[in-house]
């Protein structure tokens, strides 16, 4: 069982994001400089249930490879099952969430709910380990509050079970996704002798933090999420920044603009044009951040239901757009 390694060493992963880290934007960061990508959170319960929208997330491109295929729940039969089902979809390895703070998930006893209950989340992680023979990763929080900060306890059981990695979200169950992360405790599990890959999470928005993190507290690898959204080009130009001491030059408007369509095209071929291009709209803000007068533009983009008019409009706005803003 689990019997090959997977190597985070020096890595960059995007992080697992309910209706973000769908294929299409997978791929995208893959291409952009990702070495790792995980599926969306997927329900143990739904994928034993064979729901539709369950089973669908566990498609993965070749190209995106190596990709996890994160799994949560509350019930240890379950999970086995779940683990079972995404491993015959091929996944590079499965990851289990204990981190998510969302309360129909938390209150549940799924997600970070288990950082309530210790020895439930071993014993889930480890009936998942000895069920499936790839690797088994987790990823979790501080704590639930400030008051029941577990980690390092959190840590030194996934090891002794065999957990080959732990992705640490350096903020409480509280704290969702705001507040300021506490980067310190990747460190201190470090400093606690823990051996397996720590992987730091949490507030990682631009590359500078992604030296600063490296430098400063040693995790193994560093996950992004949000900042992934904000900026789909970070994973490239925190590369750029580690080797080089200085950030790159913006990618061009030419750029943002051909690799924004070719993800919404991804968006409408895996999802059908009406709904792709709608949950498409949150991702307008990254590919045209840092632009001149560029709200209005990007509301107008927001206004349309079919791919041709964003195209037409995209393409027009890269010929046509100058430093002064659009022409």
């Amino acid at each position: 069982m689990n019997e090959f390694q997977i190597s985070f060493s020096g890595k960059l992963l995007l992080a697992p994001m309910e209706d973000v880290t769908e294929p299409p934007f997978r791929l995208i960061c893959r291409r952009l400089g990702a070495d790792m990508v995980y599926t969306e959170f997927i329900s143990s319960e739904g994928l034993i249930r064979d729901a539709v929208k369950s089973r669908r997330k566990l498609f993965i491109y070749e190209e995106e490879r190596p990709v996890a295929i994160q799994i949560f729940g509350s019930n240890d039969n379950s999970m086995i099952e779940a683990a079972k089902i995404s491993e015959q979809a091929s996944p590079d390895f499965i990851d289990i969430n204990c981190g998510c703070w969302v309360k129909n998930v938390a209150m549940r006893g799924a997600g970070a709910g288990l950082l309530k209950d210790l020895p439930k989340m071993k014993f889930i992680a480890d009936s998942v380990l000895n069920s499936v023979s790839l690797p088994v990763t987790l990823k979790t929080r501080l704590g639930w509050d400030k008051d029941s900060i577990v980690i390092i306890e959190v840590a030194k059981i996934m090891e002794d079970i065999g957990i080959q990695a732990l992705t640490v979200h350096c903020r409480l169950r509280g704290q969702g996704n705001k507040g300021e992360p506490d980067w310190t405790w990747i460190k201190r599990i470090k400093d606690a002798g823990i051996k397996i890959p720590i992987i730091l999470n949490g507030g990682i928005s631009k590359p500078e933090d992604v030296k600063f993190v490296f430098d400063t507290y040693t995790p193994d690898a560093v996950m992004i999420g949000q900042g992934a959204i904000l900026n789909p080009f970070i994973f490239r130009q925190s590369k750029f920044f580690l080797a080089n001491g200085f950030n790159e030059e913006l990618p061009s408007i030419a750029e943002r603009v051909d690799v924004c369509l070719e993800h919404l095209k991804l968006a409408v071929k895996w999802k059908g044009e009406r709904l792709g291009v709608k949950e498409f709209r949150k991702y307008y803000s990254g590919y045209l951040r840092e632009l001149k007068d560029i709200n209005k533009f990007r509301i107008e983009l927001m206004k349309f239901d079919e791919f041709n008019p964003i195209q037409d409009k995209l393409l027009h706005f890269r010929e046509n757009f100058e430093e002064i803003g659009i022409t």
